[in-house]
Parts: structure tokens; C-alpha cells; sequence
């Protein structure tokens, strides 16, 4: 029996276009995500250095794997069912204490904050398991996941109880469980894998639960630029120039995202002859795409907080990294979404590249007002109705 067939589980969501839209639960759940991805970009912010960039993307990992995840449960299940609002009420507090512990999870607060993961991972596969019968079509599938939640939990665990130098490459384990199991349909022994085809997604919910993430991320280079500002006793024409680049930057990344329309990237999910596998497919990218945007929020950090220091090293880096990693993740969305090759985002990756190790006597006001204005270009150029199967010049 397909998950079509089967008769409609109480937990299931009606079908619909109606029902598959985001509801107000997820939108609620999507506000401890403002908090959890300004922590993250100040605890790079604060450790500018390789150790504290692995740490770093060890913490987004699991903080989008935890959003990821919750995302396919309310894609197939009923958010406004008291029983699953409940469990999304709990996720919010879990992914709130890790957050909350975030800035010291590889220090003194790693275990609380592997043991809050852990719980909200293994938690909503265990209650999902444990709703569904065992006939349902989607209950083996969910077995897997949280079969594949449980090992990663004891690396986590382990990781949370160890020294802190060896937590990263235990953590890192952790979320490799996670993250690469789906690309082989979550294969255990005695349960088999999962296929992707056999998933029934709604194309519209993924895309606009992915778009409002976007929001959550861009809001906080936002945050980042509008409270610099804030606390800055001198309003100099540096300052305001600095506020500017990162305002027009924030607009640049809306733009090339956005440009994409919702309508494109849904009729590539439900005209996949594996839908699934597309959804997987969008969640994969945007877990760099927003990365992206997060290195930039932490360059436009560092940009308003010493708009004179000259740009080498680290902050050159970010202010450079960000904006080609979200250029390369949108050619990629972009193409998955209309098969279109948007070749001009790729070279301006690399022009982008070139003016950063070109750039770095400049002060960071100077490489930020080249890269932004570079940016700039980029979006306009690579926007509007492109024609299928053109590239943007």
C-alpha cells in the first residue's frame, strides 16, 4: 500500500491546497530560529579562527537539521492536532535551551545542549513512531529516522560528557548521521531503506517553509546592522556608509533569492517523478545557502565595529566567503528549481573572490563597499524572467 492509498490517519494532514499551507504553529515554532541563528553568528563572530569556523558550522548543522526535520513532520502532519502542537511546543523549548547554550556548547554547557538535541531529534520520531500503526506507509520510514536519531544521539551524548577537544569530531559524527542518511533512504539492517519516491510532499509548503526561513536569516544581518548603529556614539559618514553596505547587501541576497518565484519551485517538486527526493534536494542547498547568509551577518558585524581596521585575515575572509557561498547556493536552488544556469552568479563568485584577495589593504569600509557594490550588480544582472534554458550575461 502507497502512502496515497492509505486510508487518512487523524494525525495526517486533509488534503487540499488549503491544508497545505504553513500554519500559525509553524510560523510560532520558526521564532526560536531568530534567537538560535543570532547566537550562532556571534559565537563566530566572537571566534574568528579554523577551530572556532568547525565549531560554528557543527552548531548550524544541528541547529537546520533540527528545523529540517521538524519541517517534514508538519509537511505530511497536522500542526493544529493538539497532540503534534504539543510536541512542537516542546521542540521550541529544547531548541531555545540549545541556543541558549549554544555560545558554551563546547564548553561548560555541552552537555545540556547535546542532551536538549538529542531529546527534540529522538523525541519527535519516537512520538510520530508511536502514533502511526504499524501499517501505515510512512511508520517504516519513521522507524528508520529514528533509528538513525538514536546513534546520532549517543554521539552527541558522548560528545556532551567528553573533553571539550573531543567534542568536534564526535559532534561531527553526530550530525553526519543525520545529514547523510536520508541520501541512502536511512538503511538499517532489519529495516531496510526508504525511497524517496514513495514520499508524498507538498511542494508548496516546502518551498514557503524554506522561504520563511530565508526571512529569519536575512533578519538577522538586519538586527546585526541596526543594532551597531545603535550603539555607535558617533554617527560619522563612515559609520553611515558602513550601515548602508549592509543594508544594500541584506537587499542584494533578497533579491537573488526571491527572484526565483515560489510558483517555479513548486512545480518543480509536484512535476518530479520523485518528489521527495527534489524536497530533499531543496532542503540540502539551503542549509549552505543560509550559511551564507550568516557569514555575512557576522562580516557586516565586524564591518560596523571597525569600519577602519584594515581588511586581512579573518574579517576579510567572512566578508568575502558569505556573499560568494550564497552566490553559489543560489545558482544551484536556481537551477534545481527551473533548470536554468544562472552562469553569471557563478563568474561573479569568482569576481567576488578576486576583490577580496585584492582588496586587503583597503580599510573594511573600502572592501565592503566594493563587495557590496559587486553584489549589487550581480542581482540586477542575474534578475528578471530569464527565458528557459538562457543564462544571465
Amino acid at each position: 500500500m502507497t502512502q496515497q492509498d492509505a486510508p487518512l490517519h487523524p494525525l495526517m494532514r486533509p488534503p487540499g491546497a488549503d491544508n497545505a499551507r504553513v500554519m500559525n504553529e509553524e510560523l510560532f515554532f520558526d521564532l526560536v530560529y531568530v534567537f538560535l541563528v543570532t547566537q550562532i553568528s556571534h559565537g563566530l563572530l566572537h571566534h574568528l579562527t579554523p577551530t572556532g569556523g568547525m565549531q560554528t558550522l557543527i552548531l548550524w548543522f544541528a541547529a537546520w537539521l533540527g528545523w529540517q526535520y521538524t519541517g517534514w513532520v508538519t509537511n505530511w502532519f497536522d500542526p493544529r492536532v493538539p497532540a503534534l502542537r504539543g510536541v512542537l511546543f516542546l521542540t521550541m523549548a529544547l531548541a531555545l535551551v540549545c541556543g541558549a547554550a549554544a555560545p558554551e556548547a563546547f564548553g561548560a554547557r555541552g552537555l545540556a545542549f547535546a542532551l536538549c538535541y538529542a531529546g527534540m531529534q529522538v523525541g519527535r520520531s519516537a512520538f510520530v513512531v508511536c502514533s502511526l500503526p504499524a501499517s501505515h506507509p510512512l511508520a517504516p520510514n519513521y522507524r528508520r529516522i529514528l533509528g538513525w536519531g538514536i546513534v546520532a544521539a549517543c554521539f552527541w551524548i558522548a560528545g556532551g560528557l567528553a573533553p571539550p577537544q573531543a567534542r568536534v569530531p564526535l559532534w561531527a559524527v553526530g550530525v553526519a548521521c543525520e545529514y547523510v542518511s536520508p541520501m541512502f533512504g536511512f538503511w538499517l539492517p532489519g529495516l531496510g531503506r526508504s525511497h524517496t519516491s514513495d514520499w508524498t510532499i507538498s511542494g508548496s509548503h516546502i518551498v514557503e517553509r524554506c522561504q520563511l526561513f530565508v526571512i529569519v536569516a536575512l533578519g538577522e544581518t538586519i538586527m546585526a546592522s541596526g543594532l551597531s548603529l545603535a550603539q555607535s556614539e558617533h554617527w560619522s559618514s563612515i559609520e553611515l556608509g558602513g550601515f548602508a553596505a549592509s543594508f544594500l547587501c541584506t537587499i542584494a541576497m533578497w533579491w537573488l533569492y526571491f527572484e526565483t518565484s515560489s510558483e517555479e519551485a513548486e512545480h518543480a517538486i509536484t512535476s518530479s517523478p520523485d518528489p521527495g527526493r527534489m524536497g530533499a534536494y531543496f532542503h540540502y542547498l539551503h542549509v549552505v545557502l543560509i550559511g551564507g547568509i550568516i557569514v555575512t551577518a557576522v562580516a557586516m558585524d565586524l564591518l560596523l565595529e571597525n569600519p577602519l581596521e584594515e581588511a586581512r585575515g579573518a574579517p576579510a575572509l567572512v566578508m568575502t566567503l558569505g556573499p560568494v557561498l550564497y552566490l553559489l547556493a543560489s545558482t544551484a536552488y536556481r537551477w534545481v528549481a527551473t533548470r536554468r544556469l544562472m552562469s553569471g552568479q557563478v563568474v561573479g563568485a569568482g569576481v567576488l573572490l578576486v576583490a577580496g584577495f585584492a582588496g586587503q589593504d583597503l580599510p573594511m569600509w573600502g572592501l565592503a563597499f566594493c563587495e557590496t557594490t559587486l553584489f549589487l550588480i550581480i542581482s540586477i544582472l542575474c534578475s528578471g524572467k530569464i527565458p528557459r534554458n538562457r543564462a544571465c550575461i
